[in-house]
């Protein structure tokens, strides 16, 4: 399916494809983040990659500028309550174990990771801990307490650059997610790559659209009010373009994940964003 002619009938106005917002210097509470840096060399069809910060509006970006205004730290606070909970039959919360979050420093940056020959992101890590150390139910994968642990546990790697291991054991999953990324699904026959490779920076539906980086991950969307997780999002495009969705958790979205992390690399986490 030829993209332009669906572009056509929904385009509000044209930034231009390949363009980002002028306002492209992000500080949070005045720590500098990184925006925009040369596309790694396992990115084949583009020379610059750019957060989906910068193809924000300005009043949306400077949500993102100050903690204090950035309404995804509601979640983090009930993340903060949630690590301290006792839950399940060992009688535990997560800091009885982890005694500070601190800790997961960097953790955010080098996910999703191959574990035990198997592919795992935070959320599985978040879950094991769960169910074989608290004797607790596992969380549902986009559901309120795992997005607000998602946040608080992301966020300590706030300003750190992504930087996934896509090699050895991680190659057959990340040619998976590859394929995946520029696979044509659905009625409107489309591909990850037909809006966020061929067509980013043009204006539809009074939106930009971005790159599909997910440095900032799990981020408020202001469309619906909540925190929104990777996969979630990755459900939500496959809507759109009327495909039926994998399942959150899956294999499929898990090595999807593991590419898109991967067209990333440089750019700064950003956990947790605000997006349109």
């Amino acid at each position: 399916m030829n993209l332009k002619p669906w572009i056509a009938v929904l385009v509000a106005g044209v930034a231009g494809a390949a363009s980002a917002q002028d306002s492209n210097t992000l500080s949070i509470d005045g720590e500098p983040m990184v925006t925009e840096v040369a596309a790694p060399a396992h990115v084949e069809n583009l020379d610059t990659i750019y957060s989906g910060w910068r193809f924000r509006s300005a009043e949306t970006q400077a949500l993102e500028t100050d903690d204090f205004d950035n309404p995804a730290f509601v979640f983090v606070d009930q993340g903060i309550d949630l690590f301290d909970k006792v839950d399940g039959t060992e009688n535990k919360a997560c800091s009885s174990c982890h005694e500070n979050v601190e800790d997961f420093a960097g953790l955010r940056t080098q996910l999703p990771r191959v574990q035990d020959g198997e592919l795992v992101t935070m959320e599985n890590l978040i879950n094991d801990c769960r169910t074989e150390r608290m004797g607790a139910e596992p969380w549902k994968w986009s559901k309120g307490p795992m997005t607000a642990m998602t946040a608080l546990i992301g966020l300590q790697s706030r300003g750190m650059p992504m930087n996934v291991t896509i090699d050895g054991e991680a190659a057959p999953f990340w040619e998976q997610g590859k394929e995946l990324y520029y696979t044509r699904v659905g009625q409107l026959d489309m591909s990850c790559s037909n809006c966020h490779e061929d067509n980013y920076g043009v204006m539809i539906r009074a939106d930009h659209l971005s790159q599909g980086q997910i440095n900032g991950f799990p981020t408020y969307r202001l469309k619906n009010a909540k925190l929104n997780s990777i996969h979630g999002r990755f459900k939500g495009c496959m809507k759109n373009i009327r495909a039926t969705p994998f399942a959150e958790g899956g294999d499929e979205f898990k090595a999807l994940e593991l590419y898109l992390a991967s067209r990333g690399e440089g750019l700064s986490v950003e956990t947790p964003s605000v997006r349109n």
